[in-house]
């Protein structure tokens, strides 16, 4: 039972840190608009961190960065393989 509710509260934690992700990719674009600059100093120190691991990996060329593109693709994988760890118990 506590395995579970561990497990359901990770998933939920990479769901809503994959969306914190979009929105900084998004908000990427706009950076030159005011409200776009104020959420992407609230959202870089929690996100970047993270990001910044792929970034070692994959260095942005030609200013195109596909650190966030690896990083999503990651989270997506250790999202599934939780989703099939209640299988086991």
């Amino acid at each position: 039972m506590a395995a579970a509710l561990i497990i359901e509260t990770l998933i939920n934690f990479i769901n809503i840190y994959l969306l914190l992700i979009f929105i900084r990719i998004l908000l990427s674009w706009f950076q030159t608009t005011e409200w776009a600059y104020s959420l992407m100093a609230f959202l870089s120190p929690i996100t970047d961190p993270y990001l910044n691991i792929f970034r070692s990996i994959i260095p942005p060329l030609g200013g195109l960065d596909m650190s966030p593109l690896l990083a999503i693709l990651a989270l997506q994988f250790i999202s599934s393989i939780l989703t099939q760890v209640p299988a086991i118990f």
